[in-house]
């Protein structure tokens, strides 16, 4: 199936760095900001195991450099493991010195190492911790810098707009992915953070959980047929990318700090956690026995189970 034709360049002369961006998400979100007219960075580490395993290569940015240079963009390939802080740093220091500035930065980059709690190993805590949110922390963390002395020098804001990658599984749970669901978790919260800082630099930063087909999802979604029919997959990447380039976008410039979900042809909006119930002990301090008549029949009220997700936006059901 073609893509559709821009019908504008709202990211023209702005420069994007996407992390992870060989296949998958990544690739499709790196696609779209090009064809929006962005310069891109695609970095990718190229190692051929969704568990971070493999020797480096690459090939796979390398390839969708190439991709996006062919239909008329403009490109450049960067293997490196962003959770490396100097990594990190060479990574925004080659989108300002190839194009001479940074305006966007999506970080995409991911590895699973799935496992229950009682069966996780320090090792699969630890990597999948430093990939997902020490990865995102280093690129924004050099490019925060560079908005900000930026931002110094022009004597005012300038376009600066990060997108981050969290997930389901932070906001509805996942039993078998304490790691991954912790690291995405986190990223909200570094999400809300850098939002807050660097405002008034004219910087954004939003997070966004998406649902897609890709090598990291493929047995979640295994019984999930692609479409035979040559129209887009619900779960294709290319759901996904348009919000990218959207937040990218200047159009954007008054969300900040949000959480969003999105998926085959929908955007939900996630509400930040907002108080359910409110007790005031009839004392001073509640006392156990206090403390149970209150709380127990609350919640042998609710549904078992239930977490801080939005079932019903999500398409989850309590277990």
């Amino acid at each position: 199936m073609g893509e559709p034709a821009a019908q504008s360049a709202p990211l023209a002369g702005l420069t994007a760095i996407v992390t992870g961006a060989g296949r998958g998400l990544g690739r499709a979100e790196a696609r779209e900001l090009a064809r929006l007219g962005a310069n891109v960075v695609v970095n990718d580490f190229g190692q051929p195991g969704r568990d971070g395993s493999g020797e480096a290569s690459a090939a796979p940015a390398e390839e969708t450099a190439a991709g996006i240079r062919a239909a008329g963009g403009r490109a450049t390939a960067h293997l490196g493991d962003v959770a490396d802080f100097e990594q990190a740093r060479a990574l925004v220091q080659l989108a300002v010195d190839t194009y001479g500035q940074l305006d966007i930065l999506v970080n995409n980059a991911g590895i699973l190492r799935d496992r229950m709690v009682f069966s996780m190993s320090e090792d699969e805590w630890d990597t999948v911790i430093r990939v997902h949110l020490k990865g995102h922390f280093n690129t924004t963390h050099f490019a925060a810098i560079h908005w900000r002395e930026r931002a110094k020098a022009a004597g005012g804001p300038v376009h600066g707009r990060i997108v981050n990658t969290s997930s389901e599984a932070f906001l509805a749970g996942s039993a078998g992915q304490p790691n991954y669901a912790a690291a995405k978790g986190g990223i909200v919260g570094l999400t809300t953070s850098t939002a807050l800082a660097l405002a008034k630099y004219g910087v954004t930063a939003n997070a966004i959980c998406p649902r897609a087909r890709t090598r990291m999802t493929e047995d979640v979604f295994a019984g999930f047929q692609e479409p035979a029919d040559g129209t887009l997959d619900v779960l294709a990447p290319e759901h996904v990318s348009p919000l990218v380039g959207y937040l990218a976008s200047p159009a954007a410039a008054g969300v900040n700090g949000q959480l969003l979900v999105v998926h085959g042809g929908m955007v939900a909006i996630a509400e930040r956690p907002r108080i359910a119930a409110k007790f005031d002990a009839p004392h001073e301090a509640f006392s156990f026995d206090e403390l149970d008549a209150v709380l127990t029949p609350y919640y042998a009220a609710r549904p078992p189970n239930e977490t801080f997700a939005a079932a019903e936006v999500l398409g989850l059901k309590h277990g």
